[in-house]
């Protein structure tokens, strides 16, 4: 088949495991084997995971709020329909500190294993340089 459909309605969304942010794999029910795509809804006070990839590179489109996100130590606000690259070995990390939901599409080639639980300590320490569940000290702050 040259193309797929997804729904909105027929999307499966869930929280996800380490920082319990609603998300959707797009690539995985798409069945696409290049890429990998999803969308995260951050309420305020979330935040994704601190992170790098090996390999893949990730485009970060923000589809709805103020988004904030941080690579290395540079910090980075976008608004609606903005969007960053983030090359591959980079350690960033998208959080919500506003009042407002943020809608976030990322999209990242090529796909990398994403099963925690078939990684070593070793893989895990790298992906995860403070761990799988460090905010950002603008959370921090907030709590």
């Amino acid at each position: 088949m040259s193309y797929r459909t997804l729904p909105a309605d027929d999307a499966f969304w869930r929280p996800s495991n380490q920082m319990g942010v609603l998300n959707t794999d797009l690539g995985k029910q798409l069945e696409a084997t290049t890429l990998g795509a999803r969308l995260w809804r951050l309420t305020p006070g979330q935040a994704s995971t601190r992170h790098r990839h090996r390999d893949t590179h990730e485009l970060y489109l923000l589809l709805q709020g103020t988004g904030r996100i941080r690579v290395e130590q540079d910090l980075h606000t976008l608004t609606t329909l903005s969007s960053l690259l983030v090359e591959p070995h980079h350690v960033r990390q998208l959080f919500n500190d506003t009042g407002d939901d943020q809608l976030w599409l990322i999209v990242g080639a090529p796909p990398e294993p994403a099963n925690t639980l078939e990684m070593t300590n070793e893989t895990l320490a790298w992906i995860y340089p403070d761990g799988p569940k460090a905010l950002p000290p603008e959370l921090l702050r907030r709590s």
